[in-house]
């Protein structure tokens, strides 16, 4: 179950990688990379939607009904810096994946590369 941070006035949702992997394959959430472009098509999550924080407007986000939004990025610092300006525009609710991408990696759990030696994306691990 998801730990609750507090974000000024508001409640975060932190999941784990697990949770979130449970999630995303059950059709639960959607997952939403605010990494760079360069970044997700280097490696990223497979079904998660990229929307960099560099252009990012959390009055573009579609709502939340029927799914949840959960935001990462490679360690849990930008996308806790998403929710705060999710937050600021009365986004909710608000969660994120703890340690982002990184943790995702460390649990083990399948990501699209691009393989350098041959340009090729493959699933790994």
């Amino acid at each position: 179950m998801a730990k609750t941070e507090r974000l000024h006035d508001a409640s975060l949702d932190v999941y784990t990688a697990a949770e979130v992997k449970q999630m995303l394959d059950a059709n639960e959430i959607v997952l939403i990379d605010v990494r760079t472009p360069a970044e997700f098509m280097f490696e990223h999550v497979p079904g998660a939607l990229l929307y960099p924080m560099s252009g990012f407007d959390a009055a573009k986000l579609p709502t939340q009904e029927g799914k949840r939004i959960v935001f990462h990025c490679g360690s849990g610092l930008r996308s806790r810096r998403i929710a705060e300006r999710c937050h600021a525009a009365g986004v909710a609710p608000l969660a994120h994946m703890e340690g982002g991408f990184a943790a995702w990696k460390q649990a083990g759990f399948k990501y699209y590369a691009i393989d350098p030696a041959t340009g090729s994306v493959t699933l790994r691990p």
